[in-house]
């Protein structure tokens, strides 16, 4: 009896499967650093959160911070960031990182406790 199809057909298939599965792209890790981070003019402080690209915290707070202040100049936001911002000019602001946190939800519940602590006058929604 004849197969219909060579046995040799059938090798290249599964060979052909195995390169598919090699290349699926990896799942992203839940548990990244994140950083919480403080923008201070005067007595007034803003408390934030963001993840940590690469190896450096200084590379993405500095990041960060470039958004919030293209967003206070490009887009007309309402927020008391974004008004403070646009009033006493970015170079008026302390920037600095409170804490790296492991893991979002971890993350994000210290910004929230930091948040209640510290009462910061340019956090529009306070939880």
């Amino acid at each position: 009896m004849s197969h219909p199809f060579p046995l040799d057909s059938f090798r290249f298939l599964l060979y052909d499967m195995s390169m598919i599965q090699e290349t699926t792209k990896r799942k992203r890790r839940t548990d990244r650093n994140h950083l919480i981070y403080s923008l201070t003019i005067g007595k007034r402080e803003y408390i934030g959160v963001t993840v940590v690209n690469g190896r450096s915290p200084a590379k993405s707070l500095n990041r960060r911070w470039q958004k919030h202040v293209q967003r206070a100049y490009a887009e007309d936001k309402g927020w008391k960031l974004c008004a403070a911002i646009r009033r006493h000019g970015p170079e008026k602001f302390t920037v600095e990182v409170v804490q790296v946190v492991r893991g979002k939800a971890e993350a994000h519940k210290v910004e929230r406790d930091l948040i209640r602590v510290r009462k910061p006058k340019l956090n529009t929604d306070v939880r």
